[in-house]
């Protein structure tokens, strides 16, 4: 021991983004950056860069914004522009103009990588269809997070966002998914989150394996696994808070069956609003049974 004491390694420079498509051409661009989804330490460096020093931030909701920028410890010196769902339409065309004219804009939401369920998906069919440029900041996922942590197949997912919330227009879009085999993740809200899962429950079977994962990166994570029956069970006996991932195993490789063991699903879908040619028809195709045959025996079980 010498006495002398280790340092550790200074931390580059923030990149300067101002202006710049990266390449020195001075062309302006626009930068979908991901943000944390609860534990700020999920900040990337090139996301604290780029609320320094990019040209224009625009974002989802600027209180967020406000909050987000405070916790991480950096200034935006750059213009703030709002937007979001409501004001995408006549927002986008704004935003391009500044790109048009050099500008770098930051795009963020107030969770996660923008256009993935949240705003940007306007802006970036834009800006693809006038050849500006365009790139992206990956980061913290909620759906890559909750997938992991499912305990679920992996190798093949698809995401399905928010389901609607009209029963009818829901049933049907479920019963699109009940052949699906893919791991299917979904976004719900705490207080929709029994309705939701009953709603799963009766499309897919009691026995499917699920997961709800709520609170994620924050101090309260929790993930639960089960059935769909088990998942529905403890949502009704305790309060769910929090932001809400729901993943939910793809359909099993099943023999070929009768039109009379897909009765109960019509049933089912009728009962939720849909009309009984609506209901055969989406069942027959995802069974593969023949849509007269289990229209007969829809008929026949009343």
């Amino acid at each position: 021991m010498d006495g002398t004491v280790e340092r550790p390694e200074a931390r580059p420079p923030i990149t300067a983004y101002r202006g710049t498509a990266g390449d020195g051409s001075g062309r302006g661009r626009i930068v979908l950056a991901a943000t944390p989804i609860g534990n700020m330490g999920d900040a990337t460096e090139r996301l604290v860069g780029l609320l320094a020093t990019a040209d224009v931030v625009a974002a989802e909701d600027t209180r967020r914004l406000h909050r987000l920028v405070q916790a991480l410890g950096v200034t935006v010196t750059g213009r703030v522009i709002s937007y979001h769902e409501h004001n995408e339409a006549e927002r986008t065309p704004e935003l391009l103009d500044l790109v048009r004219d050099g500008a770098t804009l930051l795009m963020v939401t107030d969770a996660g990588m923008p256009s993935v369920s949240d705003p940007g998906y306007r802006l970036v069919e834009a800006a693809v269809a006038e050849g500006l440029d365009l790139t992206a900041v990956p980061g913290a996922s909620a759906v890559l997070a909750a997938l992991a942590l499912s305990g679920l197949p992996t190798d093949r997912f698809c995401f399905e966002g928010f389901l609607p919330r009209k029963p009818g227009v829901r049933s049907g879009r479920l019963a699109d998914l009940a052949a699906e085999r893919r791991t299917m993740v979904f976004f719900e809200a705490p207080h929709r989150l029994e309705p939701m899962l009953r709603s799963l429950q009766q499309a897919f079977g009691s026995e499917r394996p699920a997961a709800v994962a709520r609170e994620l990166t924050k101090v309260h994570e929790q993930v639960v696994r089960g059935s769909l029956l088990d998942l529905l069970q403890w949502a009704q006996a305790v309060e769910v808070r929090g932001e809400i991932a729901v993943v939910v195993a793809g359909a099993p490789d099943t023999p070929p069956t009768r039109p009379e063991d897909h009765v109960a699903q019509v049933t089912s879908l009728i009962e939720s609003g849909m009309r009984l040619k609506d209901a055969v028809a989406a069942v027959a195709a995802n069974s593969q049974v023949s849509k007269r045959e289990l229209y007969a025996a829809v008929i026949a079980a009343r």
